[in-house]
Parts: structure tokens; sequence; C-alpha cells
């Protein structure tokens, strides 16, 4: 039995449909991983100033105190929020 024009173009467009969606998720892992990777950035940065800066460090004490998930808490349960070592300049 052959095809019709109207199966044909149903067929056509449920393809392009499959490919569009293919396309939309394709771009949103995307998007995903380069957030991901923008926080970890971020964090690194943050965790470096903190060792420099008191008030960096301050701010980190006070994220890691104020997450509100329990799971993220327990990632930071063995870990010491980073601290400026004393500089050298002689101000007390």
């Amino acid at each position: 039995m052959a095809e019709t024009e109207l199966e044909r173009a149903e067929k056509r467009y449920a393809q392009a449909k499959a490919r569009l969606q293919a396309l939309k998720n394709r771009e949103a892992t995307r998007q995903r991983k380069l957030d991901t990777r923008r926080k970890v950035i971020l964090g690194g940065a943050l965790m470096d100033l903190a060792e420099r800066d008191s008030n960096a460090a301050a701010m980190l004490d006070r994220l890691i105190r104020n997450l509100s998930r329990e799971q993220d808490r327990k990632a930071f349960v063995e870990w010491d929020t980073p601290s400026p070592a004393p500089s050298d300049d002689g101000a007390a």
C-alpha cells in the first residue's frame, strides 16, 4: 500500500519534531554544564580569596553556616573554612 502525501508529511513532521527536541535537550545539557563550571570556578576563587582576605573568609563561613539543605551542609562537616594567613607587616 502506497503512503499518502498526508502520511509522508506527518512522518516528516514527527522526525523534525524529534530532531528539534534533541537539539533542545543538547542545548539544555550544554547550559547546565556551563552553569556548573561557573559555580566551580567561582567557588574556587572565593576559597582562594578567603585565604587572603578576612572579609571573604567570614562570608564563606556565613554561606556555609546558612546552607538550607542538610545534604549540602554535610559536605562541609570535616572541612575547615580557609582563613587568611597572618600578615608580616607588623600591624596588630
